[in-house]
């Protein structure tokens, strides 16, 4: 069968059986998976395997690129310990843990090839979780811990299994170099991403064609990888760090119309990877049997250890989330009285301030913007904090994915038992995907866990508009600093600028509470002052948005008012 025919069966398996899926109320993932299967049993199909390379190097990169443009990094920064806790150290102690396990069960496979088997199966694919997630309205927390963990917790794995195997094969003396190793990886990774992404804003600020911006756009993932792996580093973090990166300073410096089309390229790009590599590893499974080795150990068996690991990988979580969710609420009571010493302190600062002493006052200005973001910090941990509900949500949200199975096919060829284990890796990832991705939705409802309060999200947005209108509007008190001094101001057209955005303050509030124009003409006069103002509100929107007062999604949907109003105004014959 010629690979363009394939590839159209496939797309359109996908958005099939998507929306079957969305119909029947089940996670696609799972659907997919199911499809896949069948198909690789219909007669007249071949075995399918495709090469591990193919989804570590081309499927997964701009998965987790396009993942981390939208994750929002006030977001993340809160959730860093939590993300790093279940995305590096769960990872690792699960790692070690079932590693152990598997080297007890298998008696050729020596410890370093049984942590690498344990490194492949560690690491939730996050995919289903979200996807279900946002349908049941999870509370905003809850789904950026999940989104950071799946993305972060692939870039530990993966090098944790590089230097388990480096380790296996005498490539590393020493478990202190396989470390040292680790730290060099996720250090490098972190500067080619970071160097990436401000290479990548930099060149975008500058183009004016959004056909241009988005191709640039699809090609940082790539740029981002390949560099960090050739310095033996990880690529996949440096992917995600550019990401980050990128999404949270594109909204300063790239035009409107490039990040909107990016957007929704991105998301087409996002919906047919994700949901194709589910159908990949149901099609997989019949060339996975065909290379067990029964007189080396039986399928029936690996699968059994599979099943052993999986139920192992269930019980190590729990065992770690719940402690966590109880440090996390013991740290927000400790941050509580951090935050009113330091408001003590910026008291008696404000006092000397009087005195008119320059360094002083800076000092100051420094503890008020700290005491500011950490105020913010925790009036929004207290209203989307992690209770019991959420750990044993995040405890059920194991599930492994396509990635798992890609990384066991990368174990080398002499590795004892080397088919079975990749036979036992995709167990552990169809049970937890079938198990937990299938009772997930009953368990958040049966819990009453609670999602956003939309009315209050409402209340948010309105509230955040009359904000940053109230700066825009300054710049009507002088037209001519935008027409020009010379210009003559057509009658109405500063009142009716005015209006318009007092007509979308009062329209947001009632909402929470239930071809080139001719130059000089009022239609470019309004135009041009008109998108002065939504610029003077998108700087004020970005400066509330480094402060941390509004949540992100608040901010998310102010942000895409203001680019849909800055769309329309530099569309050329655009009606105002």
């Amino acid at each position: 069968m010629e690979l363009p025919l394939v590839i159209v069966i496939a797309v359109s398996l996908i958005v099939a059986f998507s929306l079957v899926a969305k119909r029947l109320g089940i996670a696609a993932p799972i659907v997919l998976l199911v499809v896949g299967v069948g198909i690789s049993y219909l007669p007249g199909v071949p075995e399918i395997e495709v090469p591990h390379d193919v989804i570590l190097m081309a499927v997964l990169p701009p998965i987790l690129y396009a993942a981390a443009l939208q994750v929002p990094v006030m977001d993340f920064r809160r959730s860093i310990q939590t993300i790093t806790s279940l995305s590096v150290l769960l990872v690792v102690v699960s790692a070690f843990s079932v590693g152990f396990l598997l080297y007890l069960l298998l008696p050729n496979l020596n410890l370093a090839a049984a942590i690498a088997l344990g490194a492949v199966i560690s690491p939730p694919d996050a995919v289903s979780a979200i996807s279900i997630g946002k349908k049941l309205g999870l509370p905003p927390r809850l789904l950026t811990v999940l989104e950071g963990e799946g993305l972060v917790n692939d870039a530990t794995a993966l090098v944790l299994l590089r230097s388990a195997i480096a380790i296996s094969a005498g490539g590393v003396g020493t478990i202190w170099e396989g470390i040292g190793d680790f730290g060099y990886a996720v250090v490098i990774a972190i500067i080619v991403g970071l160097l990436i992404g401000v290479i990548t804003v930099w060149v975008r600020a500058r183009l004016a064609d959004p056909l241009v911006d988005t191709s640039i756009a699809l090609l940082v993932p790539f740029l981002a990888f390949i560099p960090a792996e050739e310095l033996h580093a990880s690529g996949v973090l440096a992917v995600v760090v550019a990401g980050l990166y990128v999404g949270h300073n594109a909204p300063k410096f790239v035009d409107v119309q490039g990040r909107i089309a990016e957007r929704v390229t991105w998301r087409s790009v996002q919906f047919i990877l994700e949901h194709g590599v589910f159908l990949l590893m149901g099609v997989e499974i019949r060339a996975l049997l065909g290379d067990i080795d029964a007189n080396e150990l039986p399928a029936m068996n690996a699968v059994l250890i599979g099943l052993v690991a999986t139920a192992a990988l269930i019980i190590i979580r729990f065992a770690w989330v719940n402690p966590m969710v109880f440090l996390l609420q013991r740290k927000a009571e400790r941050d509580e009285f951090r935050a009113l010493r330091l408001k003590l302190g910026l008291e008696h600062l404000k006092a000397k301030g009087a005195s008119g002493d320059p360094r002083m006052e800076r000092r100051r200005e420094r503890v008020e913007q700290a005491y500011a973001r950490m105020r913010a910090d925790l009036d929004h941990t207290r209203a989307d904090g992690l209770d019991w509900r959420g750990g044993l949500v995040l405890s059920w949200s194991g599930m492994r994915g396509v990635v798992t199975l890609a990384a066991a096919q990368s174990l080398p060829e002499e590795t004892p038992y080397r088919a079975q284990l990749i036979l036992i890796a995709f167990t552990v990832a169809v049970v937890t995907l079938v198990l937990q991705g299938s009772t997930l939705p009953w368990l958040i409802k049966l819990i009453g866990i609670e999602g956003i309060n939309v009315q209050a999200d409402r209340q948010k947005v309105a509230e955040l508009l009359e904000e940053i209108s109230h700066e825009g509007l300054t710049v009507l008190d002088d037209p001519g600093a935008v027409l020009g001094p010379d210009t003559p101001i057509a009658p109405g057209v500063v009142d009716r600028v005015r209006s318009d955005t007092v007509l979308r303050i009062d329209a947001a509030w009632e909402r929470a509470n239930t071809a080139t124009p001719e130059v000089g003409t009022p239609h470019l006069q309004y135009r041009k002052l008109r998108n002065a103002v939504v610029q003077r509100e998108y700087d004020a929107l970005l400066r509330a948005r480094s402060t941390g007062r509004y949540p992100s999604r608040v901010v998310r949907e102010a942000q895409a008012m203001l680019e849909v109003e800055e769309t329309r105004l530099q569309k050329p014959g655009a009606t105002p």
